[in-house]
């Protein structure tokens, strides 16, 4: 095993040198951009300094890519369930090996059109849950509005960023330190929240960040992952009426600023409404799947769908979705301090909402932290790392809340600001689950390795 390890480090070492060393050379720098590399790292929305004079439109090519070897094992208390369509007992878990998942990895897109004015592009080339070539999101981004020849617009815009097109939701803070893909560079674990929120939606958002630290944020988006131009249909369980696809907004407020050359600050809170939608994918948005493979899951019913490998039918393994298809009503606050290379990160989400065949509103609870030290001072290419991470969900029928918790902890090491190396060990529980279900008793427990590219 330790043969095995030492050589995949030794590979990718190699192999990710000689890629992002060809590949870097090229690069364009961008206006108002977040670096795919270690540079982005606690970058949340794009910076207002203007660094970097335009001359001319430019085109910057990148990408990431992420491969993950895997030592999970997990178990359960359920009892025997057999179920119409399927063979055999559905609550028993497949069997789980150490062994390499499948590989990911994203193409970047990012073009300079004008000063002030830059088109992003993202594409899934390979994926857990679209193992074939998907598209992400493109959208706009206006820094400057140099075309309306107006001091006043000029002035304003030194403060203010328009997004348009469509692109991940700015809800909550988290959402710019999870893996998407790919690109698992900002992410100081291998896995995403227990509860996931990220989703692209078209729509706008006018982002307000001054030198003086204080930033708001407002948003207005379709409220779905998958636009359709078909009228609704379905009956509204609650209404009697059928749906409609009204907008959904989002808002953020909050402060972030430098307060010393060794302290920073940021707090936000932030909120997402939709009354009504043909499918709500906020907190099951994500094309790419869990980073935590086949946990918790029942080969019984893959055999029984047209994803006859568990690794898709389940591709959100070790996630909670509540479900919230129909209406949405979310709160996150965020802390961030950073005080030399100690960080601490904060969440709490209250999540109400339903589902159209649904009357009542179902909530979840969320709370997480994390501690990261980032080591030696002044260059910060090593970290340690703890999370706590807890959701609390009431499920219609159940007589007491479930509750799924998770602890990590994580080392890694930026060999150069392009590649980056860590490993974790998890341990995740669920409590309160009914006997007949899958998650009774349930919990999974392991390292992961993980090696990432991002240029």
């Amino acid at each position: 095993m330790k043969t095995t390890i030492k050589l995949f480090q030794q590979l990718t070492i190699i192999s990710a040198t000689i890629i992002s060393s060809s590949v870097i050379a090229q690069q364009q720098q961008m206006q108002y951009f977040r670096p795919n590399n270690e540079s982005g790292i606690n970058t949340f929305e794009t910076s207002k300094i203007d660094t970097i004079p335009f001359t001319k439109m430019k085109v910057q090519v990148g990408g990431n890519f992420e491969l993950e070897f895997q030592g999970l094992r997990d178990e359960n208390n359920s009892v025997p369930v057999t179920q119409a369509g399927y063979t055999g007992n559905v609550n028993k878990l497949v069997p789980l090996t150490n062994g390499f998942d499948l590989a990911m990895a994203n193409l970047n897109i990012d073009a300079q059109l004008a000063d002030g004015i830059r088109m992003d592009l993202t594409v899934y080339l390979s994926t857990r849950h679209h193992e074939d070539t998907w598209v992400k999101g493109g959208y706009i981004q206006f820094d400057k509005l140099l075309f309306l020849h107006s001091r006043a617009i000029d002035s304003m815009m030194k403060s203010v960023t328009i997004k348009i097109g469509q692109f991940d939701v700015d809800y909550g803070d988290q959402h710019y330190r999870r893996s998407d893909g790919g690109n698992t560079i900002y992410n100081p674990f291998i896995e995403n929240y227990i509860m996931d929120e990220f989703a692209t939606e078209v729509g706008a958002e006018i982002n307000y960040h001054p030198a003086c630290g204080f930033l708001a944020m407002g948003g207005i988006t379709n409220g779905e992952l998958d636009p359709t131009v078909i009228a609704a249909s379905k009956i509204d369980s609650l209404t009697g009426k059928t749906n409609y696809y009204g907008p959904a907004f989002h808002g953020k407020l909050g402060f972030d600023k430098q307060l010393s050359d060794d302290f920073r600050l940021r707090a936000t809170g932030s909120f997402y409404i939709v009354q009504s939608a043909n499918s709500n994918t906020l907190f099951g948005g994500d094309r790419t799947g869990s980073h935590y493979f086949d946990v918790m899951s029942s080969q019984s019913i893959a055999n029984g769908t047209t994803l006859n490998d568990a690794n898709d039918y389940n591709a959100f393994s070790g996630r909670y979705n509540p479900g919230f298809s129909e209406e949405v009503h979310t709160f996150m606050g965020n802390l961030f301090m950073k005080f030399k290379g100690l960080e601490f990160f904060g969440t709490y989400e209250f999540a109400q909402g339903r589902a159209i065949t649904k009357r009542n509103l179902g909530q979840a609870t969320q709370i997480a932290g994390d501690i990261i030290y980032r080591f030696p001072a002044h260059k910060e290419n090593f970290w340690i790392g703890i999370r706590y991470n807890t959701v609390t969900a009431t499920l219609l029928g159940a007589p007491t809340d479930v509750i799924i918790s998770r602890e990590v902890a994580s080392i890694g090491w930026f060999v150069t600001k392009n590649i980056m190396m860590k490993a974790e060990y998890v341990n995740q529980a669920y409590q309160n689950y009914a006997s007949t279900s899958i998650y009774n008793a349930g919990r999974f427990d392991g390292y992961m390795l993980e090696a990432s590219i991002g240029f």
